[in-house]
């Protein structure tokens, strides 16, 4: 026997709550935010307490009943929606039947220095939700520690960032809002090494890896695709690397840029660690 959807209106007062947050002024009151899909959903229900409420529709929670169970048992609410409240409430073109609401993740900087880092990657400015989801990506895939998004940097929530992280926003711990001149300050007051990628950088990745000097602790700080980093920004760090181009390419994007310079620190920090 098929079950009928409970929230069939998207004037739901629960369904024009969520519908909210797609803008940052209501995430920021309620220090809550939207995540979208089976992937992302199944990360929250992992996280602790950090989702609070999923809607799917009959046909989603049929088809990932496992994490509509693992939703409950974490215990968020579980509202069965029409496809057209699903559609109200998610801020993709193509929904794929699961919004869950989560709280916020985001840790004191204070947090991330006590743990000691031994990789870093710092958004500073960066504008595009898409970018700084994608980073946060390689981040977590490269084995980082944490992220830093600075004051003038994208919203971590903005549902394109969120999308974009496929779920590894719930993975490591990211801090906001910090000022990239304290967040310098702070990691190297812990002894992390800070450098900024940038094309024009005097130095290249390739003979940074050949000196042997990114095995230690290390903080990448990765800037606007379109700007680049800012002088004042460039003379923070301990060197300014550029990503080797050996072909005909005229350069990286942002999300590429650091996953080749996330990954070349990890391996060196690797082989450091089993001399």
């Amino acid at each position: 026997m098929s079950v009928a959807p409970e929230l069939i209106s998207p004037k739901s007062p629960r369904v024009s709550a969520a519908r909210r947050l797609a803008k940052r002024n209501f995430r920021g009151k309620e220090r809550l935010f939207l995540a979208e899909g089976p992937q992302a959903v199944r990360e929250a229900a992992g996280h602790g307490q950090t989702l609070v409420e999923l809607f799917a529709t009959v046909d989603a929670a049929e088809r990932y009943a496992d994490i509509v169970g693992e939703a409950r048992a974490a215990g968020a609410r579980v509202h069965l929606a029409a496809e057209d409240v699903i559609a109200d409430i998610s801020t993709t073109v193509t929904p794929q039947g699961l919004v869950g609401v989560c709280r916020f993740l985001d840790v004191p900087f204070e947090e991330i220095l006590a743990a000691r880092p031994r990789l870093v990657a710092v958004l500073s400015n960066v504008r595009d939700p898409g970018n700084a989801g994608t980073v946060l990506r390689c981040a977590d895939a490269a084995g980082a520690d944490a992220v830093i998004l600075t004051d003038a940097s994208v919203d971590l929530y903005n549902p394109k960032s969120v999308r974009a992280s496929v779920g590894s926003h719930f993975h490591l711990p990211v801090a906001v809002g910090v000022p990239v001149e304290q967040a310098v300050r702070g990691l190297k007051g812990v002894g992390v090494r800070i450098l900024a990628a940038d094309g024009a950088g005097e130095d290249d990745l390739d003979a940074e890896l050949d000196k042997g000097t990114m095995g230690t602790p290390t903080a990448w700080i990765f800037g606007n695709e379109a700007w680049g980093l800012p002088e004042e920004t460039r003379a923070l760090a301990d060197a300014v690397v550029r990503v080797p181009i050996h072909g005909r390419a005229e350069s990286l994007n942002l999300a590429t840029a650091a996953a080749v310079c996330l990954y070349a620190s990890a391996r060196a920090q690797r082989a450091s660690s089993t001399r």
